[in-house]
């Protein structure tokens, strides 16, 4: 009998192989596509030979996280690249506004938004090694750095909107909405701060790399660790009820609530099911993909040196955007965020060429054509970018479900990080990993600390087990 079984092989699910394999347990992953990945895949999108990340791109969250830092992930074949500019923000009226490594000379970039700036970065960046150990975790009553994340925690439950009034130049304020983007929130919702201000630290402590070769390279490095340790990975196979499964000790779901309901929701109590139907999904993405004759014509050229570009304008422009998406309407002039990693990695397109990364924010399950409004956008902003685009290819909301089930509705996040679903995703709060009266056990982006690269939930869902279920062994 093996000790655990995960279903799923995204980041997560190979976070709590991994941790369990190096207590010298026996696990088996099942993944139900041909190949690993989850969220990291790579593929050949458009044209043959430009390599397109299907989902995530840029992985602050993975240099920054504590598990995947503790591998030893470069062995197995993992590079990271850290773009010249880890952000770039473009304006109309003015020139881009940028974030770099330095946090220096981002207070210099920033102008008369700089000493604010640093004020409300600088103190939490000189303790960020503590700091994340408590961010990236589930609720605590005593977090192992109590007055640090006071600290951080008065600053991160605000809303956007209110933190941002701090910035009074267009620049500071624009560039702060692109971080609060992310969090795919109403900048008047409490704790849509908290997103932008862990963004923001860590631009300055790890910056935003890329993977040489593509988002996959993570995932394989992980899956070849995980084999190592005698760990065993089935792909191609599908799990339609865990009756299905070989008897096993802990059974892990790298899935959200949706497909834990599906697969053994005849096993869960009408408690706990009923708590599971009642998570909320959030707002979904339009993605597309495009390949290039040449890179991005941006008007700015320090958006010509960065690894992200936030496409949106003004903070106005930008708030305005993600409520209307929040509202159930599509923006006619959507927030779209860019990656540009054939700028630091040749391998992702033939000689000469590059690929263009983006993504724009959509009411959840909608099937409205993005692409206009995406590529406005950036036209906007670089003049004659149209003409440059060799072939395309778009997901909307149903696409993205397709290629992943956790995608609920096109929600990458895992479900809705909004105060209600914060700290409790998906039922519960000081344990919200173990599934009560089960050996099952949640390990997904639906639970503490939610979406994002960076294996702390698979970290924690795998911790619970070895509290709960191996703690004699």
């Amino acid at each position: 009998m093996p000790d655990a079984t995960i279903i799923g092989s995204g980041p997560n699910g190979l976070a709590s192989a991994i941790r369990l394999a190096q207590e010298g347990l026996s696990v088996t992953i099942y993944e139900k596509a041909d190949t690993i990945g989850g969220g990291t895949r790579t593929r050949e999108l458009t044209q043959p030979g430009f390599k397109h990340d299907i989902c995530s791109a840029i992985h602050p969250m993975a240099k920054a996280s504590p598990f995947l830092k503790s591998l030893p992930l470069e062995d197995y074949g993992l590079a990271w690249i850290q773009p010249d500019v880890p952000v770039a923000h473009p304006l109309d009226e003015q020139s881009a506004a940028a974030l770099f490594r330095s946090l220096d000379r981002t207070v210099e970039h920033l102008g008369r938004d700089g000493k604010k700036y640093r004020k409300l970065v600088g103190t939490l960046l000189n303790s960020w090694e503590k700091l994340s150990t408590d961010i990236l975790a589930p609720f605590s009553l005593t977090p192992s750095h109590p007055l640090l994340m006071a600290r951080f925690g008065l600053q991160a439950l605000r809303s956007a909107e209110g933190l941002a009034k701090r910035f009074t130049t267009p620049k500071g304020r624009a560039l702060f909405a692109g971080l609060a983007g992310h969090g795919m929130l109403s900048f008047n919702k409490t704790a849509s701060a908290g997103i932008p201000l862990v963004l923001g630290i860590s631009a300055h402590k790890v910056g935003w790399p890329l993977p040489k070769g593509g988002s996959h390279a993570i995932t394989k490095a992980m899956a070849a660790y995980f084999e190592s340790l005698g760990g065993t990975i089935k792909t191609g196979t599908e799990i339609h009820t865990v009756d299905q499964l070989p008897d096993s000790k802990t059974v892990f779901f790298n899935t959200t609530p949706n497909q834990i309901l599906s697969i053994a929701g005849d096993k869960l109590s009408q408690k706990y099911s009923n708590k599971l139907r009642r998570y909320q999904h959030g707002c979904g993405v339009f993605k597309l993909d495009l390949a290039l004759s040449e890179p991005i014509p941006w008007k700015d050229s320090i958006c010509r040196r960065a690894g992200t570009v936030h496409v949106g304008g003004t903070f106005k422009e930008i708030a305005s955007s993600e409520a209307a998406t929040n509202s159930g309407r599509h923006p006619e002039k959507p927030y779209v965020l860019v990656a540009q990693q054939s700028l630091f990695d040749d391998s992702r397109a033939p000689s000469g060429k590059h690929t263009c990364w983006a993504y724009c924010h959509v009411p959840n399950g909608a099937n409205k054509d993005m692409t206009n409004p995406i590529l406005n956008q950036i036209e906007r902003f670089a003049p004659g970018f149209r003409d440059c685009i060799i072939a395309q290819h778009a997901m909307n909301t149903v696409a993205m479900e397709t290629y992943n089930p956790n995608y609920i509705g096109g929600d990458i996040n895992g479900g809705k990080q909004d105060i209600t679903q914060l700290f409790t995703r998906p039922a519960g709060l000081f344990d919200p990993y173990h599934i009560p009266e089960t050996n099952f056990y949640i390990c997904s982006s639906s639970t503490p600390p939610g979406g994002g690269v960076h294996g702390m939930c698979g970290y924690h869902a795998a911790g619970s087990a070895l509290r709960q279920e191996f703690s004699n062994q």
